[in-house]
Formats: C-alpha cells, structure tokens, sequence
C-alpha cells in the first residue's frame, strides 16, 4: 500500500487526534455540551479520531521506501487480526452477561488506531532492526 500524503500529515493526524480528545472537554467545561447535543459531540470526536488515524497510516515517512511499504501491509492485515479478536471478545461478554442492547459502533475507529499502532510498532522495529544490521558489519 502506498502512501498518499505528504510527511508532515504524520504529525498533523496526531495533532488532529488530540484536538478530537480535548475540543469535547474544553466545551463541556465551558458549557456548550448538554444533553441534547451530546451524540454530536461525541460523533464528531470519533470522525475527527478517524481522520487523524487515516492521515497517520496513508503520510509518507522520512525514509520511504518498498521496505515501509511491506510494513503498512502487514499493520493492516495485523489490526485486521486484532479488530476481529476485539468485536469477538465483545460479543462474547455481551452473551455472556446477557445486554440486547448495547451494540459495538466503533470497530471501525478500533481498527485504525490498532493499524496505527501496528504501523508505528513496524516502523521503529525496522529501524532498530537496520541499526543493529549495519553495527555488525
């Protein structure tokens, strides 16, 4: 997978991440979320989180290259592994305890940020992994 942004949208999508988790806050203790607008708010955070995550996977890093690529692959098919372990475990203890009710609505977001971690564990990984291959030579 190849990425589609520029290298300054890595930080700019942590930027965005943190402006979702706090603009919420800010506002309720200012006094603009109330009941009736809570679900705005808080689908708002979530499209904003998603946003930040989608420019996180798809930025250019400092050293692109076809070794970055297989790394953004795998942390795909690797947070694909773990949102499927996750929406599973869920739906287990939602039997287990009985809820009709409640329902998962943020597997999507789940699967983005587990992406984002998977790349950014790869990333550093292959660096650590360079270095120590180029120190025993």
């Amino acid at each position: 997978m190849k990425a589609l942004f520029p290298v300054y949208c890595r930080l700019l999508g942590y930027f965005v991440i943190a402006l979702a988790l706090f603009i919420p806050m800010i506002f309720y203790m200012m006094g603009g979320v109330t009941d009736t607008n809570l679900l705005f708010y808080k689908e708002c955070a979530k499209l904003l989180m998603m946003l930040g995550a989608l420019m996180i996977i798809f930025a250019l890093t400092k050293d692109e290259n076809k070794e970055t690529e297989k790394i953004r692959n795998k942390a795909v098919r690797n947070a694909m592994f773990l949102t499927v372990l996750y929406v599973f475990g869920g739906m287990l203890y939602r039997v287990a305890i009985g809820d009709i009710v409640n329902i998962d609505s943020s597997s999507f977001l789940i699967f983005l940020f587990l992406n984002v971690l998977c790349l950014e564990f790869g990333i550093k990984k292959a660096g650590v992994d360079r270095l120590f291959k180029h120190e025993r030579r």
